[in-house]
């Protein structure tokens, strides 16, 4: 008896064990292609961009990366931009991630601050 219990709890957490190479990204995710500069410099997508002071990059085995060890160009991505329009967080695909579309959610709005001096 204890047998075909511990089979049937086997069973039961099989379809859990399958997924454990996905990795869940957030619903306001991007997809672009980087190409990383001089900390916070970068380029996505043809655009010049920035880190946040925040910012926190994935690779593909979902272990964080210093901006100053990336190499490469058009490296394909997912990304997070936080309230001042700079890039917070960063994973990099793996070629079969990158091979999936990105599931539609709300955008997280592109904003930018503009400071403006004002004379006396």
């Amino acid at each position: 008896m204890k047998r075909l219990l511990c089979s049937a709890l086997f069973l039961l957490t099989l379809p859990a064990l399958a997924d454990v190479d996905v990795r869940p990204f957030p619903a306001n995710a991007l997809r672009g292609k980087m190409t990383p500069g001089y900390f916070p410099d970068l380029t996505m997508d043809g655009k010049a961009r920035q880190f946040a002071p925040s910012a926190r990059i994935f690779n593909q085995d979902n272990m964080t990366e210093v901006p100053a060890s990336l190499r490469g160009s058009d490296i394909v991505v997912n990304y997070t931009v936080d309230a001042m329009g700079q890039i917070n967080r960063v994973w990099i695909l793996t070629k079969d991630e990158a091979a999936l579309t990105l599931p539609t959610g709300t955008p997280a709005p592109s904003t930018q601050i503009v400071i403006t001096k004002t004379t006396q």
